[in-house]
């Protein structure tokens, strides 16, 4: 049963036909920006959905969007980054290319594909959280999304861990996604060295023209006292909204995303006892989650977007 997997993002449309195997067998992308109209997004998916299908029978379509969707409507409600304001995108790319598409966002497709192919594969029970410009993820139990109510739950970036902490882009303050998203390591990073000029962290970002994730890592490993610090202050703040996770689902696995989840063991290490220190009953529990980083890398989006749209036929 062969499908296709769409995953919408702010600087390109990926589109992946998925085979028998859950593997890519082929790909195609479109660039992409906040700029342009959902029409012309639109009109790019199908260009894909017919590049994909030109030389095989495809039995599902799934297109994940960075927003909330509708997907018994076949509508994109909201995107706050891309111009979706209820668009019926299904009925759209049902004239264009004569296939029905299933709707997911992009975080809960990235979940399902890692908790049924790739690092969470097994799992009874299964949270991803992926460490971006924001902080996203899904929680995916018996195999099922939990997309609650509205089909917008888990958005996990989104609880307090700060009262009246840093804003959000949300409009709430104190929020994780304020203090564990790569944009907050790179905010705490500014900070830091407007208050240690002469660190080898400011030496880094001048040579590479900015201050990125990145630069804030390697000035951590070379044992500068300026950016240990804030990368011990930004896990400990992970650390406190991975373990309000365990407490609130206890999943089998929690699998992290990301650039900064790239950091692999290392990053694991780091967090483990700072995460089950804070966790309910951990000194007693027989059983303990597994903390570990997600494998499937940028193709997780459409994947699951994919493997959504089969398991809906």
């Amino acid at each position: 049963m062969a499908a296709i997997g769409i995953d919408v993002g702010g600087g390109s449309i990926k589109g992946a036909l998925i085979g028998e195997d859950n593997r890519i067998v082929k790909e195609a992308v479109r660039a992409n920006s906040g700029a342009r109209s959902a029409e012309d997004m639109a009109a790019d998916m199908a260009d894909i959905i017919r590049e994909l299908s030109a030389d095989c029978a495809v039995d599902a379509i799934g297109v994940g969007l960075p927003g909330t969707v509708d997907d018994a409507a076949g509508v994109v409600v909201y995107t706050p980054n891309v111009d979706f304001r209820l668009y019926d995108l299904r009925g759209r790319l049902l004239e264009l290319t004569g296939h029905t598409v299933r709707l997911i966002n992009d975080a809960n497709a990235a979940a399902f594909a890692e908790s049924l192919a790739g690092a969470a594969k097994g799992a009874e029970s299964a949270v991803i959280v992926t460490l971006g410009t924001g902080v996203g993820g899904g929680v995916v139990i018996g195999g099922k999304l939990l997309t609650g109510y509205t089909g917008a739950a888990s958005e996990l970036g989104h609880m307090v861990i700060v009262q009246d902490g840093e804003p959000c882009g949300c409009g709430r303050k104190g929020c994780f996604e304020a203090y564990a998203s790569a944009t907050a390591l790179v905010r705490m990073a500014r900070r830091a060295m407007e208050s240690n000029p002469q660190s080898l962290l400011c030496r880094l970002a001048e040579a590479e023209g900015k201050v990125s994730g990145r630069t804030v890592f390697a000035a951590y490993d070379a044992q500068d006292p300026a950016a240990r610090a804030v990368v011990e202050r930004y896990l400990d703040h992970l650390a406190t909204g991975l373990a309000n996770l365990v407490n609130i689902f206890y999943p089998e696995v929690i699998a992290l995303s990301g650039g900064i989840a790239n950091r692999g063991e290392s990053l694991i290490r780091a967090l483990e006892e700072r995460v089950f220190s804070q966790v309910h009953g951990a000194a007693y529990a027989q059983k303990r989650t597994r903390l570990t980083t997600c494998n499937l890398g940028y193709e997780a989006g459409m994947i699951g977007a994919a493997l959504y749209a089969k398991g809906m036929q």
